[in-house]
């Protein structure tokens, strides 16, 4: 069964933080390099991290210092630690594999960062 569940997202004034979850079933998980994407309003959806299975990570240069992707292989978890927020991160958060096509997509969770 090809799952993912995204939590983790809420309201929160500029500075603050949040950490991300995302459950993903093996299917899409193992052997893959797992990735943070981001839609912001009226905007594309775009990579923001990314993680391989060895634990090397990618964040895109403008979130670098406030951005950290980590995973559990254990579990199938791929997270994302967002610190120091900005109003600009607002946005629904995605997980999926990084560097592929992806056709199936969870609900995402929304992050909404207040001035």
């Amino acid at each position: 069964q090809v799952q993912l569940v995204e939590s983790g997202g809420g309201l929160v004034q500029a500075g603050g933080s949040l950490r991300l979850s995302c459950a993903a079933s093996a299917s899409i998980f193992s052997f893959n390099t797992m990735g943070w994407y981001r839609q912001a309003p009226g905007k594309q959806r775009e990579l923001v991290a990314s993680i391989t299975v060895g634990g090397a990570t990618n964040v895109r240069d403008s979130l670098k210092g406030r951005f950290t992707i980590s995973r559990d292989n254990a579990k199938n978890t791929v997270y994302l630690q967002m610190n120091s927020l900005k109003p600009d991160d607002t946005g629904i958060y995605y997980c999926n594999r990084a560097g592929y096509y992806n056709t199936y997509w969870g609900q995402g969770t929304q992050v909404t960062v207040s001035s």
